[in-house]
């Protein structure tokens, strides 16, 4: 085993890595939440089998808010041509590190940002772009959101937790003025939590409903914004809705 390998197996990992020896990592609650991460993946597989044949070979993609890299080196070991990965904090942008040298990724890039504080201008687009449970932790999802459709060539795929909706037609004004509801958000309160790797930077989370994130996406600039259905053994909350996970097309 090789003193990386070493290092890598001495802590608890949020996702189950294999590495290079055949071991794989250990997760936190006993692996309760892996099926998160695997449904993901298997609804992304979809994505990539559809829209660019099975492979990412000779194409690009970032992984915005990458966390630990699980979804990044996926991409990389897919034969994507260069993969950025993305993170606000640096114990994930270490952890990312690690991980992508340990698997020799030499396709993976890894850097240090704040969603918001993206150049698109600067980073180019990619042919696809990832936001994997990020937006309900932000208090400017849509500002985020903007963001990921700047950097997006072909495809974007956002996965997040979602509220109930709520629909009718509102007083805007006044009786004579009279608009539709276009979805919903619900505000969550992390701002006792954001120490925490998992959490919120700023502690005010605004999460939409799924009419919403659809709408919102079709607004700022997607040609077509579908919802990928889960396969029937999904994490039970991306089965029943209570997350979704939406690709939106430029094109």
């Amino acid at each position: 085993m090789s003193a990386i390998e070493q290092r890598i197996l001495e802590k608890t990992w949020f996702y189950r890595f294999q590495l290079p020896n055949g071991t794989i990592t250990s997760t936190y609650d006993d692996g309760a939440l892996d099926g998160i991460h695997t449904s993901r993946l298997a609804m992304l597989q979809t994505v990539i089998d559809a829209r660019f044949g099975g492979t990412l070979a000779g194409r690009s993609a970032i992984d915005i808010a990458c966390h630990q890299g699980w979804f990044a080196t996926k991409l990389a070991q897919w034969k994507a041509d260069d993969v950025l990965a993305i993170d606000a904090r640096s114990e994930h942008v270490a952890d990312t590190t690690l991980m992508r040298d340990a698997l020799a990724l030499s396709n993976l890039r890894v850097q240090q940002s704040d969603v918001h504080a993206l150049e698109p201008a600067a980073l180019g687009q990619f042919d696809l772009v990832l936001m994997l449970g990020l937006i309900y932790h932000l208090e400017n999802p849509i500002g985020a959101l903007r963001q990921a459709h700047a950097l997006t060539r072909q495809a974007c795929v956002v996965e997040t937790q979602v509220v109930p909706g709520m629909s009718g037609m509102v007083d805007y004004g006044s009786y004579r003025f009279v608009r539709p509801l276009k979805g919903s958000f619900g505000i969550i309160d992390e701002t006792d939590d954001t120490h925490g790797p998992e959490a919120s930077t700023t502690g005010i989370c605004l999460v939409p409903s799924t009419e919403a994130l659809m709408w919102i996406m079709r607004k700022i600039g997607f040609a077509r914004v579908e919802i990928l259905p889960p396969p029937a053994d999904a994490y039970e909350q991306l089965l029943h809705g209570k997350r979704v996970m939406v690709v939106g097309y430029v094109d």
